[in-house]
């Protein structure tokens, strides 16, 4: 039976349903997720062959391709949260882990593009970890 995820945006506009296996799941750290993400990385999940039905918001998605490359991004053009990104020509859906309400049975694999990282990604699991915002 395939599994089934269910994720939105942060606004809440955008809602969908993901019926599929999730095969691959990487920590980028290349340029483009760094500045899509605005952090360290981006948290990709990877399903080929999945099916994505929009609940709500189709209508609010906004696409972005980067010139010349495989790399896109799906976004609410209200909050601006990436959700997945349909690839009908290469077969995959790519999922950004954080749009899920759903919990994954997978764990990272790898940390991939370590080479263009940005120079104060060094240890970041050596800072001090706080259950909620430090006063």
């Amino acid at each position: 039976m395939p599994q089934q995820h269910k994720g939105s945006c942060l606004c809440g506009a955008v809602t969908f349903e993901l019926t599929g296996e999730f095969k691959k799941f990487f920590l980028c750290h290349c340029s483009r997720c760094r500045k899509t993400s605005g952090s360290a990385h981006c948290a990709n999940l990877f399903a080929p062959s999945a099916e994505v039905t929009w609940l709500t918001g189709e209508d609010n998605l906004s696409y972005y391709r980067h010139e010349d490359t495989h790399f896109a991004r799906t976004f609410c053009k209200t909050c601006g949260s990436n959700v997945p990104t349909v690839s009908k020509e290469r077969g995959l859906v790519v999922v950004p882990a954080g749009c899920l309400d759903t919990d994954v049975d997978l764990t990272a694999q790898a940390n991939i593009f370590m080479g263009s990282k940005g120079n104060w990604d060094e240890d970041l699991y050596k800072a001090p970890h706080f259950e909620e915002r430090p006063g």
